[in-house]
């Protein structure tokens, strides 16, 4: 009698042990949270994934095999139509190369993240795995002449982001920062340990903010969190407030560059390719220490790291190169500095390439050449009468 009670008594044990094993793999498979072994049919959703980073960013991950949910408020910064135009891109790329089946990895949605409801829409429908926090009001000048506006999307709109992450059970979220963070400094490159307590522009400090709120997230709801501090980003689809596109268009129609200072000012040009492969590869190092996290029951990730290209080039050199590539001299007309700009960005990468595996590839020559030629296909007379 005793055997037999000591036997099934080691059988209860077992089926109680199985019943909570299989529960436990029943979870994992029905959590959002991101693993390895499902990388390959995870689920991510953009914010501002039809701006110029966004939409290179949703490109390379339906590359590498994501499904890619884009929402963007397609707003007026500058032409919402060129917006349209970058999705309709992407929907056109993926039906080239994959037939109209491919259209089911890629989903773009017009809506703000600052409407919680619209984003809970997209979560019943589609299983969120990680979101990459890309959407916001960029531009130093024009955070100085409306400084609310900032405040309201860049920081109330990443407000909405986590809260809605955290609800949502997502715990997994790349955020796009800014180099301006920095600052003035005076000891470079710029590592992410430096102290950033003084930025120069409101653009600059809403992007601060986002990364002190995804800090206390991540601290009060174990979010897994990468900040990616973007060096002036370029390449085709660029924003025309931006020095390559204004550069290029004035060069190209014959009319004066306005060179800030005595161009002595000096920039981390870094393409837009380069930025899109360090995302993704921000994506790959979350699915890898989540793994590991969850082995050791570590209570999560978080993580700011600057991608850029290293090597900041002076603005009298940078004009050199957009008259090789587009076969023009420019017509040079020297204006004061213009506040909230600094005088030099230059990113220590080292950290990236460390953890992330990051490698920028595209020097400034060619990548300027990338896109003159894109401008002159994409931007020329239609482009101009579009800004008319």
């Amino acid at each position: 009698m005793i055997r037999k009670e000591g036997i099934k008594g080691k059988e209860k044990m077992l089926k109680k042990q199985n019943k909570k094993e299989q529960k436990k793999e029943k979870e994992q498979k029905s959590s959002p949270n991101l693993h390895a072994e499902d990388a390959a049919t995870s689920t991510i959703l953009v914010t501002g994934g039809a701006g110029f980073i966004g939409s290179h960013v949703c490109e390379k991950l339906l590359e590498e095999g994501h499904t890619v949910v884009s929402i963007d408020n397609y707003n007026d910064y500058y032409n919402p139509e060129w917006k349209r135009e970058n999705i309709a891109e992407i929907q056109n790329r993926i039906e080239k190369n994959d037939g109209k089946g491919g259209s089911k990895k890629f989903f773009a949605y017009e809506g703000d993240i600052l409407h919680e409801d619209q984003l809970r829409k997209i979560a019943k429908t589609h299983r969120i795995h990680v979101i990459v926090h890309l959407a916001a009001r960029a531009g130093v000048r024009q955070s100085i002449e409306n400084p609310l506006l900032y405040t309201k999307v860049n920081i109330n709109g990443t407000v909405q982001i986590l809260n809605f992450a955290r609800r949502a059970g997502i715990k997994n979220i790349i955020m796009g920062s800014s180099s301006s963070v920095y600052g003035v400094q005076t000891k470079t490159p710029y590592k992410e340990t430096d102290v950033v307590e003084e930025q120069i522009s409101p653009y600059a400090v809403t992007k601060r903010v986002g990364e002190l709120l995804a800090s206390t997230y991540h601290q009060l709801h174990h979010l897994n969190m990468v900040c990616l501090r973007f060096f002036t980003v370029y390449g085709p689809r660029g924003r025309p407030d931006m020095a390559p596109y204004k550069f290029t268009k004035a060069v190209l129609e014959e009319k004066e560059i306005e060179m800030y200072g005595g161009g002595e000012t000096k920039r981390d040009y870094t393409y837009v390719g380069d930025i899109a492969k360090g995302v993704f590869k921000a994506v790959q190092f979350l699915e890898t220490q989540n793994r590991k996290n969850q082995e050791v029951q570590n209570q999560g990730i978080f993580e700011i790291i600057n991608l850029g290209q290293g090597r900041p080039i002076g603005l009298k050199s940078f004009i050199q190169v957009v008259e090789t590539e587009v076969g023009k001299k420019a017509r040079l007309k020297q204006v004061p500095p213009k506040p909230g700009d600094v005088p030099l960005t230059f990113a220590d990468i080292r950290k990236a390439k460390k953890l992330l595996g990051y490698e920028p590839h595209v020097e400034v020559q060619e990548g300027m050449k990338s896109f003159v030629a894109w401008y002159q296909n994409e931007r020329g007379e239609r482009g101009k009468e579009q800004e008319e």
